[in-house]
């Protein structure tokens, strides 16, 4: 079959539209059931297993590693390994969120006795209240659609996206109710760039050795040189170990344009910035990260509590 480029974007908008409708109809619904389940697991003094066949295993998977990104313990059970031996991965403490969305997938309804014999509260995720899975459930939330977005109305489509949603929705939910906050998450993605930039300070990262560090009266052609020399696009002004100012790369191109010939009689004073941006080496990275943005710099001078110099950091040192 042969589509112009217009009618691929058409079908591309149609699912998208078709996706956007079922979520917003989940919106309008939304119960109380939804609450008990984010209660539950709120209150469960064990994890979080989350367990589903197929496209639900997948979804299920990417659930329980949101969750235990967010403050829920959580782990994914696979229902066909769960009958050979992976249901000891259950403790009688644990809640079960089982998906499918028939409500009807036979792996899943075989670890069902168990759950029930173990005693543990399971929550449901299926399109039907009346299937088998959602009738042997403590709380069911319901995931129901008008019509998968495959235009053969059978590739788990729709369905996946709302129950995506739902299991987004579960973690919003508890991290609200559990305060998880941005240092939280850090602590859980130590090498992602939040966790860096959250946990790492201003003296993990500044530049410390050979700072293009000179003095006031520096001549032009020496400032150029020590600017080019030093790697950080900047020279810093000093006198008896105080900070007498600083001078960028930028301040050095702005004076050659505005002075012209004249700029080669000046000195390093005559264009710094006399009172630089400075921080903490014991700040956070994100911090030092805010302060720049907030002054449209690219770099600050790192001192210590006595306003010393120690280093100096820049937006790149922060965004590796």
């Amino acid at each position: 079959m042969n589509l112009t480029s217009q009618q691929i974007i058409e079908l591309a908008q149609r699912t998208f539209r078709v996706e956007s409708d079922a979520l917003a109809v989940m919106a309008d619904t939304i119960g109380e059931e939804f609450a008990l389940a984010v209660k539950s697991i709120l209150s469960a003094t064990g994890k979080l297993i989350v367990t589903g066949m197929g496209k639900s295993g997948l979804v299920g998977r990417k659930i329980a590693a949101t969750l235990s990104s967010t403050g829920t313990p959580s782990l994914f059970l696979h229902p066909a390994e769960a009958c050979h031996g992976d249901l000891g991965m259950i403790s009688k403490d644990d809640i079960v969120l089982a998906l499918s969305f028939s409500g009807e997938t036979d792996e899943v309804l075989n670890i069902v006795p168990f759950i029930r014999q173990n005693g543990n509260t399971m929550i449901a995720m299926t399109r039907n209240a009346e299937s088998t899975l959602a009738k042997n459930a403590d709380i069911h939330l319901l995931v129901a659609i008008k019509e998968e977005a495959c235009p053969l109305n059978l590739a788990p489509t729709t369905s996946t996206t709302v129950q995506i949603a739902m299991g987004d929705a579960l973690a919003v939910a508890l991290m609200k109710l559990r305060e998880f906050t941005a240092a939280d998450f850090a602590r859980f993605h130590p090498h992602g760039s939040l966790g860096r930039r959250l946990l790492m300070t201003v003296g993990d990262v500044m530049r410390k050795n050979n700072l293009p560090i000179t003095t006031t009266d520096c001549p032009v052609i020496e400032m150029v040189h020590k600017v080019s020399k030093g790697g950080l696009c900047l020279i810093i002004l000093m006198q008896d170990d105080k900070i007498e100012g600083l001078v960028t790369d930028g301040d050095i191109r702005r004076a050659m344009e505005r002075l012209q010939a004249d700029f080669f009689n000046i000195r390093a004073v005559d264009i710094a910035t006399r009172h630089p941006k400075t921080i903490l080496a014991s700040a956070k990275l994100i911090e030092a990260e805010e302060q720049m943005i907030k002054h449209n710099i690219a770099s600050l001078l790192v001192v210590d509590d006595e306003g010393l110099l120690q280093g100096v950091i820049s937006l790149g040192d922060i965004r590796l």
